[in-house]
């Protein structure tokens, strides 16, 4: 899983999610973990905004298919 992605946050989420709910972390240590969590969905909200610029429309028209890609503007 390349580090940085969409699925690489959502697994980093998961397991800070997972050492939070074992409560065996100190208040200082959860407050760490839960910051490094909040800038993890923050990556990966703009992963998605971004993928969100891209998507693809497709139509069919007289039995044809257009593909019509929507770029970052």
């Amino acid at each position: 899983m390349k580090k940085d992605s969409f699925e690489y946050n959502i697994n980093e989420i998961d397991i800070i999610i997972e050492k939070l709910d074992n409560a065996e972390l100190s208040l200082d240590d959860s407050i760490k973990e839960y910051e490094k969590a909040m800038k993890l969905l923050k990556k990966s909200s703009d992963l998605l905004n971004k993928a969100e610029g891209k998507i693809i429309k497709v139509t069919s028209e007289d039995e044809k298919i257009h593909l019509e890609v929507e770029r970052d503007a």
